[in-house]
């Protein structure tokens, strides 16, 4: 599928993603693309996460493809099995691990336990080797129970603008790895 043939639903993660960030990046430059803005960006309702990017879907008429990060990525696997048919992807970047790592911010914890029933659409997981949030061995978990591609992003922290990933080129290919696995 090519990106101009979908919507992209941009969904950022605990505290909404800054200017400059990748998926702000994305958003700018990608005419079909959109941020999901969620109630409580700092006080995070599990439920309402999963409504407003349900909702978000299927206020689309055309194909939809997830770009969610961070603890957006937990709420991804919470609202998979509710979303319409028209949700053809995800990509899926430096996932939160609200269950057992010891940095992820408490507010974040009311989003266990992780569903681990496969997505009902393709996916990537990117994860990197030094990210405070997921350990490597619990991101190739979450991409196997999944059923998502994995890529690992190398040393790359949360990959986010705190670790320098301001443009993100090399997401962007992957991105467009995933897409080209989508049917129209």
């Amino acid at each position: 599928m090519k990106i101009s043939e979908c919507d992209i639903l941009i969904l950022p993660g605990l505290g909404g993603s800054k200017p400059g960030h990748w998926q702000m990046r994305w958003a700018e430059r990608m005419a079909n693309a959109a941020v999901v803005e969620q109630a409580d960006w700092f006080e995070p309702d599990l439920d309402d996460w999963v409504a407003t990017i349900d909702q978000a879907a299927r206020l689309t008429l055309r194909p939809v493809v997830l770009v969610a990060h961070s603890l957006a990525v937990t709420a991804v696997a919470h609202a998979a099995p509710l979303l319409p048919e028209n949700v053809r992807g995800a990509f899926l970047v430096a996932p939160t691990d609200v269950e057992l790592s010891p940095a992820a911010p408490e507010e974040t914890r009311i989003f266990g336990p992780i569903p681990r029933d496969p997505l009902p659409f393709p996916s990537m997981v990117v994860a990197s080797s030094n990210d405070p949030y997921v350990s490597l061995d619990r991101a190739v978990e979450f991409a196997t129970c999944w059923g998502s591609d994995f890529h690992q992003a190398g040393e790359a922290g949360h990959i986010n603008i705190d670790s320098g990933h301001g443009p993100w080129p090399e997401g962007l290919l992957m991105f467009t790895r995933l897409m080209q696995r989508l049917r129209a």
